[in-house]
């Protein structure tokens, strides 16, 4: 079961993770929209989505979900399949877009994680490899670097990380094949039509029980295991990059 860490360092955690929750969530609702208008459906730039503002995307329980448990949603895009030339492959390019935009976003975080932290070892000449600051994140408040700009840099790195993880948590979650999430309308593509439609019937019963099933932990590991695995992959990937290849030991 899910419980609250009062420390220092989780509020402070918390606090900065809180405007990337805000682009994550916004970014993932336009990108469907986006989608669906380059296929054709202008639902969605007639009700004013197509924008990352917060305000036309941002569902309240969602919100609240995304930054305690780091899983949540916001309000869908309404889109009408009516508009699709190939209706199931259109809706599920449409599900998919919203992951993928996390992805990207989770990318670019990482990097600027790197970069923070590349910042940080010019600054203040530091020799430690890039996992010590990596685990400043989750320590004690007591253990942030005393001089003021490693503090700066600090909290950048802190925004940065929580930022990839949120957007990996994002993608990962929508992708389970369950309503409402973009998981089962990609799944719509390899299932039978009635069957789909049955199950859709059931919805709002089928995100109720997602949300007591969050509370629980439910979820927990399963989740932890790909999102961690993806962020691990992501992070092997960027240190190909020559100025990125930090040492380890």
């Amino acid at each position: 079961m899910f419980q609250f860490d009062f420390s220092s360092t989780a509020i402070i955690s918390l606090l900065l993770s809180i405007p990337g929750v805000l682009l994550a969530l916004s970014v993932h609702e336009c990108a469907h929209g986006w989608m669906s208008y380059k296929l054709g459906d202008p639902t969605a730039r007639n009700f004013g989505r197509l924008t990352i503002n917060p305000i036309k995307h941002i569902d309240p329980i969602g919100f609240i979900c995304m930054i305690l448990f780091r899983f949540g949603w916001a309000k869908p895009v309404p889109v009408n399949a009516r508009y699709y030339k190939k209706p199931r492959r259109d809706m599920a390019l449409v599900a998919a877009a919203g992951p993928i935009s996390n992805l990207i976003m989770c990318i670019i975080g990482i990097i600027l994680v790197y970069v923070s932290f590349l910042t940080y070892r010019v600054l203040a000449e530091n020799p430690y490899p890039f996992w010590y600051i990596w685990n400043i994140w989750s320590g004690a408040i007591k253990d942030i670097p005393t001089e003021f700009s490693a503090k700066i840099i600090y909290l950048f790195f802190t925004l940065f990380m929580n930022f990839s993880v949120l957007n990996a948590s994002l993608a990962i979650f929508n992708l389970i094949p369950i309503p409402p999430l973009d998981g089962s309308r990609i799944a719509f593509i390899f299932l039978p039509v009635r069957f789909y439609f049955g199950v859709m019937k059931y919805e709002r019963y089928i995100q109720l029980a997602m949300l007591v099933l969050l509370y629980l932990g439910a979820f927990d590991k399963i989740l932890s295991f790909f999102v961690n695995g993806l962020m691990n992959g992501l992070i092997t990937a960027i240190e190909w990059i020559p100025i990125f290849k930090f040492p380890l030991l």
